[in-house]
């Protein structure tokens, strides 16, 4: 299935056949990924409508939001946001997004009725069952395709993001904050960089290094540490030089984080007693030929005692960009009845 050409049921399909329609949406801490969605308990939901917001150039929450209704050919009065953060009460605790949120808030300034927040990686995890085998770049192991639950979701994209999915169950997923969890070293080098971040901050969590800023984080303190002043200010140029190999320590720096990002996918297989373990967020693709280049697996294999069971965990690298709006609208079609 395609899911970016797939287009929502039709008004009168949807009324004989109880369909629910409603806007989902996937807000990351650098672009919210919204569509228009209809469910029916039991089956794959139907996307449609794809729009992309860059979150900087907008307000608030609501503000994309209600942009994105405002230009739909019916009403639509519900929504479910698929967010990296945590919920506290009405307000999400989240550390990259450009404004705060707050539910109440962001539902009545948005003009929707109904509004649901869930963790991001809850709603990708959500979405394992959906994916298609041409989706799965495999970086260890060469088993089947199929889930094999229970399913460790991992990404790296402005932050860092994990969730374990379960075969069924009343909740089928486990959110984690992995992201903000402490960050451990496994060589010299990476120690000698861990020992430089703890000067600036007193708690190194694991997305001060594993994600697209955390990458901004890696390059200095390898140049500080090579005897070279940096030359790139951005993540998206970082990656390109390295991609290019125009800047050695560009290189080294991808190196490093695929293989330290392996280590850390190691030792959740093992903490969450996974059976597979997928790999998302931008920037696990645009990264792909250094997780491909065997330093992501060598490290997520060097588990001592533990290395043989988890060389039996296969790896997967997901090229899908709309996990998180299929994943929210999944949320829904498992939560809501059918209406007839």
């Amino acid at each position: 299935m395609n899911l970016a050409a797939a287009s929502p049921v039709s008004p009168s399909a949807a009324e004989a056949g109880g369909v629910r329609t409603l806007v989902v949406a996937d807000v990351g801490g650098t672009f919210a990924r919204l569509a228009l969605a209809d469910t029916v308990p039991g089956q794959t939901p139907r996307l449609g409508g794809y729009r992309t917001y860059a979150c900087a150039e907008h307000p608030s929450l609501a503000a994309i939001l209600a942009d994105f209704v405002a230009g739909l050919e019916r009403p639509v009065d519900e929504a479910v946001v698929a967010i990296a953060g945590l919920l506290d009460g009405d307000s999400l605790i989240n550390s990259n997004l450009p404004w705060t949120v707050s539910v109440d808030a962001t539902r009545q300034q948005s003009g929707l009725a109904r509004l649901q927040l869930i963790n991001d990686f809850e709603a990708v995890a959500l979405a394992i069952p959906y994916l298609q085998a041409d989706t799965l770049v495999p970086l260890n192991g060469d088993a089947d395709p199929a889930p094999a639950f229970p399913a460790l979701v991992l990404g790296a994209g402005t932050g860092l993001g994990a969730a374990l999915r379960f075969a069924d169950g009343e909740r089928p997923v486990l959110a984690s904050e992995v992201g903000h969890a402490a960050l451990s070293a496994g060589t010299a080098l990476e120690l000698q960089v861990l020992a430089r971040l703890l000067e600036r901050w007193p708690h190194v969590d694991n997305e001060r290094v594993l994600s697209g800023s955390g990458l901004m984080n890696l390059y200095p303190c390898l140049c500080a540490l090579r005897g070279a002043v940096p030359q790139w200010t951005s993540t998206e140029a970082l990656i390109a030089a390295a991609r290019s190999g125009e800047d050695a320590l560009a290189v080294e720096t991808l190196q490093v984080f695929s293989a330290w990002l392996g280590s850390l996918a190691g030792d959740l297989v093992i903490a969450f007693g996974a059976r597979s373990l997928y790999l998302a967020g931008g920037i696990s693709t645009h990264v792909q030929d250094f997780l491909a280049d065997g330093r992501f697996r060598e490290r997520y294999l060097n588990k001592g005692v533990l290395s043989e069971v988890v060389r039996q965990v296969p790896v997967w690298r997901v090229e899908h960009g709309q996990l998180g709006v299929l994943g929210a609208a999944a949320w829904h079609a498992a939560r809501s009845p059918a209406q007839h």
